[in-house]
């Protein structure tokens, strides 16, 4: 008798497949408002300039498969589905792919490293949402398997092991002589102050990750910054990746290293905001800068996000 397989779905915040998928991205991120024409082109440009659309729905669909190789690679039964919250594949898109394929239990993994309200909030939010419409739709729900939400990814071991690495690697784009004293700032995206007075476990959480990465490696010098941040009203965390670059040219560096330890995969926020934006400010001010490669389908994180999976074998929180 076959066993059923076990269903992992990958939640993230998503991103426009194609230039013509750009403004219907805006409009979703939006809450269905038509965003202004002057935005749509400042946004048009910027994807113009990284190869004219998002590479995370691709490289998402790589982390899957990659993932689904490794949990099967024993005696496991898995499929690794793709949901996004913005864009397609939608969490809905995936969580029924998965449903029709037969498995028993879902586990949700959310690919943003630290709890916020926008980010993993929202993807639990539209996988509630999402799976009352696919029971509704079915005859009294009969057959819809447990879902389970899979715990943090913050302070796994192996994070912080496929962070280091990539660090490591970082490292050696400078001179062998100046590598002990690189100037390291950890980023993660900006959000509004008024998310974690309101409890959001966020910067407690980034704080916590470049902890353990910058005791696993003994860095010396090192700082944590926000970056990408939004238009809306308020205080938003800071200071910004650009301000702390500014400290450590007056401090006398020359040299400084980018890590975007809050993204997983990338897109906008790393091959725009730091891979151009960041980078011109840090030449303009005559920093050598370099940035770290996003971890995407590194094995190390790849290991990272099966042992996710596998500590929720046993869960019983119910969705």
């Amino acid at each position: 008798m076959s066993v059923s397989p076990t269903g992992v779905l990958l939640m993230g915040f998503g991103g426009p497949d194609s230039p013509e998928a750009i403004e219907p991205f805006m409009k979703n991120l939006m809450g269905g408002r038509t965003p202004p024409p002057e935005l749509v082109e400042k946004v048009k440009a910027r994807y113009r300039m990284i190869g004219g659309h998002s590479p995370l729905p691709g490289i998402t669909r790589e982390q899957a498969g990659e993932l689904e190789e490794h949990l099967c690679a024993g005696s496991g039964n898995y499929r690794v589905a793709v949901g996004m919250c913005h864009w397609h594949p939608f969490i809905r898109e995936g969580l029924v792919e998965l449903v029709d394929s037969g498995v028993d239990k879902i586990i949700a993994v959310s690919l943003a490293p630290f709890f916020s309200k926008v980010s993993t909030g929202a993807y639990q939010a539209e996988l509630d949402r999402a799976i009352s419409e696919i029971r509704g739709s079915r005859a009294g729900g009969a057959g819809f398997p447990e879902v389970v939400v899979a715990g943090p990814m913050y302070d796994n071991t192996l994070f912080t092991d496929a962070v280091a690495e990539k660090i490591i690697q970082g490292l050696e784009y400078f001179p062998r002589e100046r590598r002990a004293d690189i100037p390291v700032i950890f980023s993660a995206h900006s959000l509004p102050e008024e998310y974690i007075r309101g409890g959001d476990p966020y910067v407690t959480q980034f704080e916590f990750s470049v902890k353990q990465v910058v005791k696993k490696l003994r860095l010396s010098k090192w700082y944590t910054a926000y970056q990408s941040k939004g238009g809306g009203r308020g205080e938003w965390l800071g200071p910004m990746v650009e301000e702390v670059m500014e400290h450590i040219r007056e401090d006398g560096s020359e040299d400084v290293l980018v890590v975007p330890i809050g993204f997983v995969s990338d897109h906008i926020e790393t091959l725009y905001d730091i891979d151009i934006a960041q980078k011109n400010h840090a030449l303009s001010i005559g920093l050598h800068f370099f940035r770290t490669a996003s971890l995407n389908t590194s094995e190390l994180f790849i290991r990272a996000l099966a042992d996710v999976v596998l500590r929720e074998s046993g869960s019983r929180e119910h969705h």
